[in-house]
């Protein structure tokens, strides 16, 4: 398994979008996404592509982890641990020693071991309100 760092093209993240059941935007608004995104992270065996996701933020307190997908049959075999490793690596690189950011993301329900497994807190959390969503249309 290898992982790719900023090669995901529109039309490779709306088959990895579309493969795990998510209704994909159109192709124009993924590549605006795209071009507006910190970091894409891309999983691989071999040559088939099997997993994406997308770091956005402002790099001096903020990340956030937009649009993880693996695909369904390769999902529970080190895909997505494999991106995370390298989504935080990148992270650290970035900010300077001595520096705390914050990462955050939504998680569908069925996330949420993983996440919590890698040290994410859910919300609400004791101190904390809940994490928030809402979608705006034109």
């Amino acid at each position: 398994m290898d992982v790719s760092i900023n090669t995901l093209t529109p039309e490779l993240f709306l088959a990895l979008y579309t493969s795990v059941g998510w209704e994909a935007p159109c192709l124009e608004q993924v590549g605006e996404a795209l071009r507006n995104t910190t970091a894409t992270f891309t999983a691989y065996d071999g040559e088939r592509p099997v997993g994406m996701v997308r770091l956005i933020g402002d790099g001096g307190m903020s990340f956030y982890i937009k649009d993880f997908a693996v695909i369904p049959e390769y999902q529970a075999r080190g895909v997505g641990t494999l991106l995370m490793e390298r989504l935080e690596g990148c992270i650290r690189e970035r900010i300077d020693p001595g520096w705390a950011v914050s990462l955050e993301l939504i998680s569908t329900k069925e996330a949420l071991p993983f996440y919590v497994k890698r040290g994410f807190e859910e919300r609400p959390c004791a101190w904390d309100g809940p994490g928030m969503f809402k979608m705006v249309r034109r």
